[in-house]
């Protein structure tokens, strides 16, 4: 892929990470309200257990797509050397 693909692919998550945060933040309030009328608890926070499973799948995800450019951008490079060498 493209690097200029690469970085805008990247920025484009990191927007909507933005995005899904401010939407919450602006929601915050709201849902308090919701919950102090209906009478319901506020969900308990994650255990620490939880929160590092859900980090080492964030990272094995974001190690799998590295990996998988890492080999396509190998792959290219292989593509194009031998490419070059059969032209001669």
């Amino acid at each position: 892929m493209n690097k200029h693909f690469e970085d805008a692919l990247y920025y484009i998550g990191r927007a909507g990470e933005h995005a899904k945060e401010g939407a919450l933040e602006e929601l915050e309030p709201l849902e308090e309200r919701f919950r102090e009328l209906t009478g319901r608890e506020e969900e308990p926070e994650p255990s620490r257990l939880a929160t590092l499973q859900s980090e080492l799948e964030e990272l094995e995800e974001r190690a799998e797509g590295e990996a998988q450019t890492a080999i396509a951008n190998a792959r290219e490079r292989i593509r194009r050397y031998r490419g070059d060498d059969s032209a001669e």
